[in-house]
């Protein structure tokens, strides 16, 4: 049994076989075999291992005349092992001894040696553990041959892990299918964790190198309450997390029983809770968990996958599926198109090649220098806006000049509609997102340009402590509850609450258990977040009184470093409502 601890961004618990991603994105379908079927398993074993050093001699021969004998001898010294003696009878005897299917023979023997070269911590043994891998990879795709599945093609239940997934592949993840994954790379705000937990599934991300550690079908359990990976569990630790997951599932459905009731404190006071969705047909998940509208609809999946910008009738019609499903659970704030540095869609070109995109042509700078694209989704949405409580928001705003430039192309929308005589809100509210330090320093100027403010945590974090919420390595730096960032937050609620406009909370923050009293003592009275994490939440604010959540955000307030905060909020997390914690049954 091995455990690994990275990052948890989506809860839950799942066991399963496990489906380990190359780079290409195939799976060994079957673990084990019919006790019948082992003679015939070894001989399709034997076949392969003939057909793979063919291949492998091939490649010595292309590679020679190519690049010279010296490398094709790589290719070379790769069909001698692929037909090594001792390495043979190792892989037949788990065939026999175990019942084991040709693939996954292969794939724990070879990992095994592999494991073992990288343990010797020599460059040179690590090089040959390398040649392992592609011997590993040969076998297996003479072996699987027709039987490869992609991730798309899954029938039957999984856990994948991989290096790393992207959004667009996080998004396409079937959840009847898979029941979890985790990566080595990420960070708690990237976009595949936000994905992960819109779309339910349980996941942990940042866990460092592991890939090499599992076999396809290997038994494993992600734990997304506490961010562990367990690589082939013992008995009793499978007992005990069977525990938790029913544990979990019984505290979800309790949860269930909320959605209709207000969240609402002890004393009296209202908060309204909005969702943020990434598709159209999100919007009823809203509704399911009992969400008051939509405080954040994220745009740019409008883009991705698709070599064309989305025309305005497409936007449209996307914003009005959502206002249709919502009915009266409004309202819908719309963010503009924030795409750039890890958001580019496939196919799409940068303007330059950016050493740092995330300081560079990102959001809505890149929209100010693409006005046609800029005015394509102003127009839809004001369009939208006649039909429903529809709000307009703007991303990663820097400078008070920014803000009113997007307002003057909003205003030049406006009346380019009003001389074709199409029907809009004119008293469209207009928001802007704080996620940049110098936006949270400027919050009271722009206060005066806008209807309210919604400050993105997921970013203001990142820049703040200029510490990339996607990289695994700098984790540790990344933290909601770093006292910088929750004076910078303290800043932009009083400057709202000076000027008299809205301020809402829409990171990952917003639908985390443990920060929940603090912001509600920080004076918010709206909170958006995935729509799943809506009941948990509602339940934590439904079991304090405002007096409460005070003395918790003051006294938060007065810490100095982000881990005594964040062992404070855990502790009176776990005071007001312990299941929320998720780790009861562990401890």
């Amino acid at each position: 049994m091995e455990i690994k601890r990275g990052i948890p961004v989506s809860p839950g618990v799942a066991i399963g076989p496990a489906m380990v991603l190359d780079t290409e994105g195939v799976r060994i379908p079957q673990r084990c075999i019919d006790p019948h079927d082992v003679e015939r398993e070894v001989q399709r074993l034997r076949a392969a291992l003939r057909e793979a050093a063919l291949q492998a001699s091939d490649n010595q021969r292309i590679i020679s005349e190519k690049l010279g004998v010296q490398y094709g001898r790589i290719f070379g010294a790769h069909a001698t092992l692929i037909e090594d003696p001792v390495l043979v009878r190792e892989i037949e005897a788990l065939i026999r001894d175990n019942h084991y299917a040709a693939e996954y023979a292969v794939s724990r023997v070879m990992n095994r040696h592999a494991k073992e070269l990288q343990s010797l911590q020599n460059p040179l043994f690590a090089a040959r553990a390398t040649d392992l891998f592609d011997i590993e990879k040969s076998i297996l795709h003479v072996l699987l041959g027709q039987r490869r599945q992609c991730l798309q093609e899954l029938d039957t239940p999984v856990i994948v892990l991989a290096h790393d997934l992207t959004p667009y592949e996080t998004a396409h993840l079937d959840r009847a299918r898979v029941h979890a994954f985790a990566t080595e790379a990420g960070g708690r705000a990237s976009h595949t964790a936000i994905m992960a937990s819109a779309l339910d599934i349980p996941a942990v991300v940042g866990l460092g190198e592991f890939v090499t550690d599992v076999s396809g079908g290997d038994t494993v359990i992600v734990d997304g309450n506490r961010g562990v990976l367990i690589i082939n569990p013992d008995e009793e630790t499978l007992q005990r997390y069977e525990h938790v997951r029913n544990r979990f599932r019984d505290f979800i459905s309790q949860l269930k029983e909320l959605r209709d009731l207000p969240a609402e404190t002890r004393d009296g006071h209202r908060v309204q809770l909005l969702g943020n969705i990434e598709f159209p047909q999100e919007a009823s998940h809203c509704l399911e968990h009992g969400a008051d509208g939509v405080g954040l609809y994220r745009t740019e999946f409008l883009y991705l996958g698709r070599q064309t910008d989305p025309t305005e009738d497409e936007h449209l019609d996307a914003y009005l599926t959502v206002l249709r499903t919502l009915g009266p659970k409004q309202p819908l704030v719309i963010r503009t198109l924030d795409l750039g540095a890890d958001k580019f869609a496939p196919g799409a070109e940068t303007p330059t090649v950016e050493h740092n995109p995330f300081l560079g042509l990102r959001s809505v700078r890149l929209c100010l220098r693409n006005l046609a694209l800029f005015k394509t989704q102003i127009r839809a949405i004001l369009r939208a806006s006649a039909f429903g409580d529809v709000r307009i928001m703007f991303p990663m705003i820097s400078t008070v000049l920014e803000l009113r430039q997007c307002k003057m192309i909003l205003a030049e929308v406006k009346e380019d509609l009003d001389d074709e005589g199409v029907s809009y809100n004119r008293q469209l509210p207009v928001g802007t997102m704080i996620e940049v330090p110098s936006a949270a320093v400027m919050a009271e100027e722009l206060a005066r340009e806008v209807d309210f403010f919604s400050i993105g945590t997921n970013d203001l974090i990142q820049y703040t402590l200029a510490a990339d919420r996607t990289n695994e390595a700098v984790a540790a730096l990344y933290s909601a509850s770093d006292p910088a960032v929750l004076r910078l937050m303290r800043s932009v609620i009083e400057a709202a609450r000076k000027h008299g406009i809205g301020v809402n909370v829409c990171g990952e923050m917003s639908g985390d258990p443990i920060y929940t009293l603090l912001l509600l003592g920080m004076g918010l009275r709206q909170l958006s977040m995935t729509p799943h994490l809506i009941p948990e939440i509602k339940k934590i604010i439904r079991s304090v009184s405002v007096p409460e959540a005070r003395q918790v955000a003051e006294e938060a307030l007065r810490l100095e470093t982000a881990r005594d905060v964040t062992s404070y909020l855990r502790e009176q997390l776990r005071r007001v409502l312990p299941e929320a914690m998720g780790d009861a049954a562990l401890r």
